[in-house]
């Protein structure tokens, strides 16, 4: 497995190092991890007790953060330092402040990992939800560091329970202990001999209660709403947003918000194109313009749908149409209606709105105007489905601290 698994680091480094001179992504995936193990010694202090988070990308992030918080509140004799694998996590992420030190991850050779953890020493490493990384995990039990593994989720299907997955499996073993977020991935990992687990739950539960009891004000969203009821697009891709535009525009009685998942000038100006009604961009708003006279409001910029949702009435998550839907409880925790597409099947949180009847699975425009509809025209239905979300989050809180007593 080494042998092979090693030259499919080198030819994933390659291939992101070509694709680095056609698109931006890749780029910064390169330009990040360029002269970082120099980076990593002027920055690091020798003397530092670290515990080392590791988020492929935002959405893990966010997973970790109410984790890394509690750490930093009630030990903080120790530095956290926080990588990523993926620019869309770094790039925004990289003035967090719950960290001490922010840095890309450098690829997984066995030099690599070497080096960095001669840099780091970290005495606890903890992975959020995935990214098991064969060398990072060897050298780090080599060297005597703890690891864990917070907010898995196992399926059945899944590499691990294969009858080929033996080599995977052996990565579980270098875990001194995994938080799994449901009673299944426990089931499962039992059956392969893994039994250092605890089922603590999802902690995104516990970031989105977070967030909702914050406070922060966007009064510019509220202008734009202008009295009228807020439909809000979170984490769109393209096919989304042709969905969304067919039929949903056409609401003269609602607003539409869109927060596209990819905010370059190209697709937000493909956006803008398909757009009947007077269009709006987040980054053109100024104290004096008349937002609410606006149709539509396109964000473009990251960081801020998670806090949208406060605004909104009902709710719509992209990526159902691609590799999957993005986090809906971003928008369920403020009992919105949530509405996705049919690629949803490998997030337990949707399987769980779907039962109880907060969230709704569409396959087409049609069919999301229809679900609109109901809920716009029925207030007694719509007071159902949103105490339904709200109530689902309230209900899934507390994985942090079964997280924190163990670590």
């Amino acid at each position: 497995m080494n042998i092979l698994y090693d030259a499919g680091i080198y030819l994933m480094v390659f291939g992101i190092r070509i694709a680095s001179l056609f698109t931006r992504k890749a780029a910064l995936w390169v330009k990040g991890r360029r002269n970082i193990f120099q980076y990593l010694r002027d920055t690091v202090g020798i003397y530092d007790r670290i515990i080392w988070f590791h988020a492929a990308s935002l959405g893990e992030f966010e997973q970790g953060r109410t984790v890394m918080e509690q750490i930093r509140v009630r030990y903080p004799e120790y530095k956290i330092l926080l990588t990523f694998f993926s620019p869309s996590g770094y790039e925004v992420a990289k003035n967090y402040r719950g960290a001490d030190y922010i840095f890309y991850l450098p690829a997984d050779t066995k030099l690599n990992a070497k080096r960095f953890l001669k840099i780091v020493k970290p005495e606890k490493a903890v992975f959020i939800k995935y990214e098991f990384w064969a060398n990072y995990l060897r050298y780090l039990r080599r060297y005597g560091a703890e690891i864990y593994v917070i907010s898995a989720l196992f399926r059945r299907d899944s590499t691990f329970f294969k009858w080929y997955g033996g080599r995977y499996r052996k990565l579980l073993k270098y875990f001194d202990w995994l938080f799994v977020q449901d009673e299944n991935s426990k089931y499962l990992l039992s059956g392969i001999g893994i039994n250092n687990v605890s089922v603590s739950g999802d902690t995104r539960f516990d970031r989105v209660a977070e967030i909702k009891n914050k406070d922060f004000d966007l009064h510019v969203v509220e202008k734009f709403g202008g009295g009228k009821k807020i439909f809000i697009a979170g984490s769109t891709w393209k096919e989304d947003e042709e969905i969304i535009l067919e039929k949903i525009q056409n609401h003269s009685d609602i607003k539409l918000i869109i927060v596209p998942h990819e905010v370059n000038s190209e697709h937000i100006s493909w956006i803008c194109s398909k757009i009947e009604g007077r269009v709006l961009k987040y980054t053109d708003i100024y104290p004096d313009i008349p937002s609410e006279n606006y149709d539509v409001l396109i964000v473009d910029v990251m960081g801020l749908l998670s806090k949208l949702y406060r605004y909104g009435d009902f709710a719509y998550i992209g990526g159902g149409f691609g590799a999957g839907i993005h986090n809906i409880l971003e928008a369920a925790v403020y009992g919105l209606p949530v509405a996705f597409g049919p690629n949803h099947s490998k997030f337990k949180e949707a399987g769980g709105l779907l039962c109880k009847g907060g969230a709704t699975c569409i396959t087409d425009s049609t069919e999301l105007y229809q679900w609109l509809e109901l809920l716009k025209n029925d207030s007694n239905l719509y007071e159902e489905v949103s105490g339904i979300c709200a109530d689902y989050v309230a209900g899934n809180t507390g994985a942090t601290k079964t997280i924190i007593e163990k670590i």
